[in-house]
């Protein structure tokens, strides 16, 4: 296979972006939320999640800045190089791998569950890499392709989001959503925090696809910013339809189960639908679309940021890479697949997700703090797009980004101590790009 280093292509307009930016994230309305329902309960899920959307918009505000600023394929690794010099770059590229080659694993294992659970002869792992091995194909393909295939994904799965809305909303109880709501204080809810994380996951991608963008000053604004308000209304409808049913355990035990399911919606919907109904069979078909547009976009940004690592020298320059014809990044694409069918072999989707979200967290700190580096030292820098309210909207992205590190660590302390492992062991083999 003949590879160059090459441009991508500018192909994305602002539609696009937004389907990118909702089909990135969407897949957290449909699993991973739910398991933090256990560790706080429906208040102490609820409050996490407020604090998170607080944390999420502030970040996206102050995010697009830097993303108009500078619009290239590594977005905070891009930008941690303005800001802080090689070093900074390279710490920041890790933390930004480790969340978009995390996350997809996690997906992948969902939609192995969402179709046991209608052909329960299927084992979900195959199911998992046999996805994962087609959609690193259709990345391949060609970007134009993925993105157009992405936004009719994303179309659908909120389309489905509200059909399912509409089948259990008017069976909503109070009684049910608050029955256990608090059985863990505020404990419960520090520890929910990186599955409240995971309704927004990765809507920070749309800026690494930035160079692919027609008009990046323009269209990166607008779809990341009507992606963020589209998934704030989706996050809080999926929440209130889906624990009002029938309670929080409802969605997360399947009947004579103790383990915790990665196939919420299904069990809330099974509370009003038949099982052999063909609605209940609809729903869950077009529900795996809401998995596959997620699965299928972090996929492509995961695949930037690793090329972007391989072209700025700090991983092996096989992986900077373009295929001459496609202008994908197919090696990063493979070496991505890799590390995801391994992950998916572990069988831990709850310990993949947060190991996701202490990258993800990382991420968000390094970001605001090469955000304020920047304002102080290139002033001349020219910003198309400038924060509103600043210094405090990234002020609250940064104070509250440390909030959700810190409780990350506290709750997790084993994931904690792995994550940092791995951090540890990729600094000290670090290229000598990142040491300078």
């Amino acid at each position: 296979m003949k590879c160059s280093e090459s441009t991508l292509k500018r192909t994305l307009g602002p539609v696009m972006l937004w389907g990118l930016g909702v089909g990135y994230v969407i897949s957290g309305e449909y699993f991973g939320w739910n398991l933090g329902l256990p560790l706080g309960g429906t208040y102490g899920m609820l409050l996490a999640t407020l604090f998170v959307t607080v944390m999420y918009i502030t970040f996206v505000l102050s995010y697009t800045e830097l993303a108009c600023a500078l619009p290239h394929a590594g977005g905070a690794f891009v930008y941690c190089r303005e800001a802080f010099g090689h070093r900074g770059a390279y710490l920041a590229g890790v933390a930004q791998c480790m969340e978009f080659v995390f996350a997809p694993p996690a997906i992948a294992m969902a939609l192995g569950a969402y179709m046991h659970q209608r052909y329960t002869g299927l084992s979900p792992q195959f199911v998992a890499i046999a996805a994962y091995v087609v959609f690193t194909a259709l990345n391949a393909w060609g970007v134009k392709q993925a993105a157009l295939f992405e936004l009719c994904v994303t179309l659908l799965a909120v389309f489905e989001i509200l059909l399912f809305a509409g089948f259990v909303a008017p069976h909503f109880s109070l009684a049910q959503f608050e029955n256990n709501a608090w059985p863990h204080g505020w404990s419960g809810a520090f520890a929910c925090i990186p599955f409240a994380m995971w309704f927004y996951l990765a809507i920070e991608g749309v800026a690494n696809a930035a160079e692919e963008a027609r008009d990046p000053n323009r269209d990166v604004r607008l779809g990341l910013g009507l992606a963020l308000c589209t998934l704030v209304v989706l996050v809080f409808t999926v929440f209130f339809a889906a624990v009002g049913v029938g309670g929080w355990e409802a969605v997360v035990y399947e009947t004579n189960s103790t383990s915790p399911s990665d196939a919420p919606l299904p069990l809330a919907l099974a509370q009003v639908v038949s099982k052999t109904s063909p609605w209940y069979t609809l729903l869950l078909g077009v529900g795996m679309l809401g998995l596959v547009a997620s699965f299928h976009g972090i996929i492509l940004a995961a695949a930037r940021v690793t090329m972007a690592m391989g072209q700025g020298g700090y991983f092996a320059s096989w992986l900077g890479h373009v295929h001459p014809r496609t202008q994908t990044p197919v090696w990063a694409l493979m070496v991505n697949l890799l590390v995801g069918v391994l992950a998916i072999l572990t069988g831990h989707t709850a310990e993949i997700i947060t190991l996701a979200c202490f990258g993800a967290a990382s991420v968000y700190l390094l970001s605001m703090g090469a955000f304020f580096k920047l304002r102080h030292t290139r002033p001349d820098l020219l910003r198309p797009y400038r924060t509103p309210g600043y210094p405090w909207v990234p002020g609250i992205a940064l104070g509250t980004a440390m909030v959700v590190f810190a409780a990350l660590a506290m709750h997790h302390i084993k994931l904690f101590a792995l994550f940092m492992i791995m951090l540890s062991v990729a600094w000290k083999f670090r290229p000598a790009a990142s040491a300078r």
